[in-house]
């Protein structure tokens, strides 16, 4: 089997999709046809064997339309070209339509209303300059709507009759006998005949004509909209990819087009680069933004080994990545193909207009035929057989079909802007309304999408001081989880510190603020085991879906400060009323599993779905609609854009990506998911509006066809002549207009609360005493020698890079001298110290090891000791004391007789007794 798609041209309505799909599936071969009408698209999928391309182009090309197969190259051109181009087309013809028809209303109607005309177009004698300037006014409209009657009559004569036939055979009717009346003028005030003269006066339908094509062109516009916003889609996704990118190959950098990026090439990345192919890192490391592909606003940290996806972000490190993916096989070029697909098989909403024209005009235009026949055969004049045939073909004029979706459309599109919701098609108010499954994305829909702080616990220090402390630094970071804890501090009136020797680095920041070291960070800043209390209440914040980080103060664990994604303040009731209305409800997240459940039992969701990528949500959606269900997703992400298209009907939450927007049917503008449940409200009022506009538009039809056609006409005399036809036909598009204005006093169901910055939650402060499991934290003591720093930008920068290492927690850098004092709970890493300081062009000179924990933490020995006389003699009994093995401090008094020695290891006194008799003294006593 083969899938392929196709470009199909010349379809104006859902009959005409129909038409096209049923004359591809009579092929041989053909498994499945899907037409999309809004993107003149069709998706096949055949056996090869049977059947080929070329049978599949022909059969649509033989139902009256084109095709062709489209492009298997990978697509680089902005797809939104085409569809901006015909949208700026039709908005020409909707201009020059409407000013022209405007005109010509009020040359036909203004008398009718009392508007005075120039004295060259009043008057029974003055008529047919009157009927030749209508015509004239008419031929503009006819000419820039022109493919109405070309595509109309084309498909007459395939007998596959549609919308554009019953525009093209009513415009015509008008356009033919408004040129009849108009020689029956010329000829009647040749005859001096001024009775003749003012009857066909009254019968000038030039007007009908030009508001027929008008009032359609409105229509069509509001379809070619919908079409550019929709390619817009693909081409937002399109946009976060690069069109250059750094490579080095054979050892020197070169900047190529993002097409030349071969597999196996090195890519540089630099902070605030975004990646151009999917690939892993080979060197370096660095803070990654893949909120495109994830829709997780948290930054993900990249080192060595770690995967690498187009689109995404580069925030803060350099990167050496070597290319795995590129073209159309990358990860965002997947999602680029879901959301083309899934707008491409979406089928079109047939409007019933469309459904039943295929009946309705061939049997308007027997009528019309027939009854004039009847009215020759019993002997009627041809003027008067002409004049019923014309009335009927009128008095069914498309003015009001017309009308019937557009009007409920804009009042209620415009009802719904108000209110912050944006349909982006009539399509999407129709579908709806018929939805029975609705799927939210968590983070950014359910969730705010954006990181508030919620705990401080502190081990030590009162909370407030701890928090202090932190927000102090984290106010220098541009982390979004500082923001959440600066945001925090300023809601409780925290007073900011200054901060000094600040260090952003892979997974903390550290500065010194109050004397005091401060380090903030993930697990990974710990060093050895988490005390017990500590590791069982971060398992319980995560398991509450919150994201604990680690305070260090002088390399001390003491304290957490807890961070999450708080629930939106009206998510609850919004789920609720969704339930409530017999709606299944799902959640889908790519965020861990415990956070999804604890977010779900919050607002009340049993169906959840989490660790999924875009691919399963899109898959999720599309196993939902094949058990049947009608689908909404609501999403906010660009991750959701592949779910969004193929859902029945997409919802963007307003304050979410372009793309998510883009690729949506609605857009909540507000953010509030309780305006998903009044879009649900205002789609069902919006239908039983147009389902009421439909009625009317049909009632006059159904009681003055058979009025116009003269039934009643030998019984009661009743007949209508075009001109009161024409009156019928501009009531029901009055009674249509008036009908969809109630729409202007719809309210929603359900008011919701905002998330603003001013309902920010105050976070609460906890003080928690925890067992000591180690006297005090290790420490090493180092003596760096660095050279090539020249000012404060380089002391900075060498302290970063010395603080990011593991375990360090104190580093004093000094300019003149060109050292660095450094502490640090675990030994250093000369090599990995070595290579960042060489990245930041300095050179590692050398680095002491001045003591290590055995060294500072040792044995003290109290010694009595016989022989000394003089200076000389404590110089001698401390020099050889000192160099005992382990000995690191010694410290003689001549005076006590006495000496008090430090050690690392333990050393009996034996031991000492043998060094002083060597050098002549004699130890008298001992204590440990």
């Amino acid at each position: 089997m083969q899938k392929k798609n196709f470009d199909v041209t010349g379809m104006s309505c859902s009959a005409c999709s129909a038409r096209v799909e049923k004359a591809v599936s009579s092929l041989t071969g053909v498994d499945s046809v899907n037409v999309n009408l809004l993107k003149n698209s069709m998706t096949v999928e055949f056996d090869d064997a049977k059947t080929n391309v070329g049978e599949i182009v022909k059969a649509v090309i033989d139902a009256g339309y084109g095709a062709s197969e489209k492009g298997t190259s990978v697509q680089t051109s902005d797809p939104a070209h085409d569809a901006k181009k015909a949208l700026e087309e039709m908005k020409f013809r909707l201009w020059i339509s409407l000013i022209f028809a405007g005109i010509l209303m009020i040359l036909a109607m203004g008398p009718m209303l009392g508007m005075p005309l120039p004295e060259i177009l009043r008057g029974t004698r003055s008529a047919p300059i009157n009927a030749l300037t209508q015509f004239l006014l008419t031929l503009p409209v006819i000419f820039v709507n022109f493919k109405y009657f070309r595509n109309g009559f084309k498909s007459l004569w395939h007998r596959a009759p549609n919308m554009d036939s019953l525009v093209a055979i009513g415009s015509a009717a008008s356009v033919l006998f408004g040129l009849f009346a108009l020689y029956m003028m010329l000829w009647a005030l040749a005859q001096g005949n001024e009775k003749h003269l003012a009857h066909y006066a009254h019968n000038l339908y030039f007007d009908s004509a030009a508001m027929i094509l008008a009032l359609i062109t409105l229509g069509k516009y509001f379809e070619s909209r919908a079409k550019h916003k929709t390619t817009d889609a693909i081409s937002k996704l399109m946009a976060l990819v690069p069109e250059n990118a750094l490579v080095e190959r054979d050892g020197k950098q070169e900047v190529v087009p993002l097409e030349q990026i071969a597999v196996g090439d090195l890519v540089l990345l630099k902070t605030g680069s975004r990646v151009p192919v999917d690939g892993v890192v080979e060197d370096g490391s660095g803070t990654v933004d893949e909120s495109s592909l994830t829709g997780e606003s948290v930054l993900v940290e990249k080192t060595v080994g770690s995967q690498m996806s187009a689109s995404t972000l580069l925030t803060s490190g350099y990167i050496k990545m070597k290319a795995t993916r590129v073209g159309g096989d990358t990860a965002l070029a997947q999602i680029i193909k879901l959301v083309d697909e899934a707008t491409s098989t979406k089928p079109p909403v047939a409007r019933l207009a469309d459904k039943i024209s295929g009946i309705f005009v061939p049997t308007v235009i027997s009528i019309a035929i027939a009854a004039s026949l009847v009215w020759l055969l019993l002997g009627y004049s041809w003027e008067f057989a002409l004049m019923i045939g014309v009335s009927v073909l009128v008095i069914s004029c498309p003015c009001a079909l017309g009308l019937a979706t557009p009007t409920a459309i804009m009042v209620g599109s415009g009802r719904g802007a108000q209110s912050g919701i944006l349909f982006r098609s009539a399509e999407a108010i129709e579908t709806t309304e018929k939805v029975n499954v609705i799927v939210l994305d968590k983070t950014g829909t359910v969730t705010s999408g954006k990181p508030a702080l919620t705990y401080v616990v502190s081990f030590s220090l009162p909370p407030k001081e701890l928090l202090s402390l932190v927000a102090s630094v984290e106010n220098k970071s541009e982390h979004p989880l500082a923001a959440a804890i600066v945001d925090g501090a300023k809601v409780l009136n925290i007073s900011f510190q200054e901060a000094s020797a600040f260090a952003q680095n892979l997974g903390n920041v550290s500065a010194q603020v109050s004397g005091k070291n401060v380090k903030i960070g993930n697990k990974s800043v710990v060093v050895g085991e988490l005390p017990e209390q500590v590791r069982e209440l971060a398992d319980q914040l995560a398991d509450q879906g919150k994201t604990p980080l680690y305070v260090l103060l002088d390399g001390k664990l003491s304290g957490l400060i807890v961070a999450a994604d708080p629930v939106r303040a009206d998510s609850k009731d919004a789920v609720q009323a969704m339930l409530k209305q017999g709606k299944e409800v799902w959640m889908l997240t790519g965020d861990n599993i415990k956070t999804a459940q604890a977010v779900a039992a919050q607002v009340g969701i049993k169906n959840i779905r989490a660790e999924v990528k875009p691919a399963e949500k899109e898959a999720l959606v599309r196993e939902l609609q094949e058990s049947g269900k009608k689908v909404m997703m609501v999403g906010d992400g660009i991750n959701d854009a592949p779910s969004l298209a193929r859902a029945d009907v997409g919802a963007a939450i307003g304050a979410g990506t372009d793309v998510a927007i883009e690729a949506a049917d609605i857009v909540i503008m507000k953010s509030r998911l309780s305006d998903v449940v009044n879009a649900g409200a205002l789609s069902h009022s919006c239908m039983n509006n147009i389902r009421e506009n439909l009625f009317w538009a049909f009632i006059y039809n159904i009681v003055g066809i058979p009025v116009a056609a003269g039934v009643f006409y030998i019984v009661f005399g009743w007949v209508l002549n075009p001109m009161i036809a024409a009156a019928a036909m501009s009531m029901s598009s009055v009674s249509v207009v008036s009908n969809a204005l109630r729409l202007r006093r719809w309210r929603p169901v359900l008011s919701g609360a905002m998330d603003n910055e001013n309902q920010r939650m105050e976070p609460t402060l906890i003080n928690l005493a925890i067992e000591e499991t180690a006297a005090e934290t290790p420490k090493y003591e180092y003596k760096i020698h660095i050279s090539g720093m020249m000012c404060q930008h380089c002391v900075k920068a060498v302290t970063g890079m010395i603080t990011g290492l593991p375990g360090v927690f104190d580093c004093k850098v000094d300019l003149e001298k060109g050292t660095a004092d450094v502490q640090s709970s675990v030994p250093i890493d000369e090599a990995k110290l070595k290579s960042l300081i060489e990245e930041g062009d300095y050179i590692l000179e050398s680095i002491e090891c001045i003591s290590t924990p055995e060294q500072t933490k040792g044995f003290i020995y109290l010694l009595w000791i016989e022989g000394m006389m003089c200076g000389h003699c404590v110089k001698s009994v401390t020099k050889k004391l000192s160099g005992l093995d382990g000995v690191v401090h010694c410290e003689v008094s001549l005076e006590n007789k006495s000496a008090q020695v430090e050690s690392s290891k333990p050393i009996t006194e034996s031991e000492f007794k043998k060094a002083l008799e060597e050098e002549g003294y004699e130890l008298t006593g001992f204590k440990e």
